[in-house]
């Protein structure tokens, strides 16, 4: 079974409170690739409280983004209308969660006596922060199963801090698909 993660595709990161004008132009990328997936689609969706500003996070990117219950934190109408399963609410950039789930069905197939997880997938936003963080976590979890990230359904902070978050992930052995030549 093949994985797509889909990270925090949503409306604070595309076009509001954090939005880019890279961000907003995966959005059709990102589309595409989960109508096309073969395989289990996963969403992850930042979450963060109304005090925000009082976490750690809030007190190193003071920029308030993601509240759960609000427009910025919904996932982007027209890729959410794509999911099948609910998302994965992550308070941090990394989702435990994510690399539980993962580890479970991995062993739940091969206690089926069929083979583990073939690949993860991961696309969505910001390269720079969540992608690599689950990416990394990714690999933590499931060290046998390869890995790979689209760099042309992502986007990071920058173009420049896109680009390197690529370079890091291919260093810890994390594929790198989609890149612009």
């Amino acid at each position: 079974m093949n994985i797509l993660v889909v990270v925090d595709m949503q409306n604070d990161f595309i076009d509001g409170a954090l939005g880019t004008a890279e961000a907003a132009a995966i959005v059709p990328a990102v589309a595409k690739k989960i109508e096309q997936f073969k395989g289990r689609i996963l969403f992850t969706r930042d979450t963060h409280a109304e005090n925000y500003l009082e976490s750690q996070e809030g007190k190193n990117l003071p920029v308030v983004h993601c509240v759960k219950g609000t427009s910025g934190w919904e996932i982007r109408p027209d890729l959410d209308a794509l999911r099948t399963e609910d998302p994965i609410d992550k308070p941090t950039f990394g989702s435990t969660a994510l690399g539980s789930l993962l580890k479970a069905q991995d062993a739940d197939l091969k206690a089926q006596g069929k083979d583990g997880i073939e690949s993860v997938t991961l696309v969505g936003l910001c390269t720079d922060i969540c992608v690599i963080s689950n990416a990394l976590l990714v690999k933590s979890f499931l060290p046998e199963v390869p890995v790979i990230v689209d760099a042309s359904c992502c986007a990071g902070v920058t173009p420049q801090s896109h680009k390197n978050a690529l370079e890091a992930m291919k260093m810890c052995q994390i594929q790198i698909e989609g890149e612009a030549s």
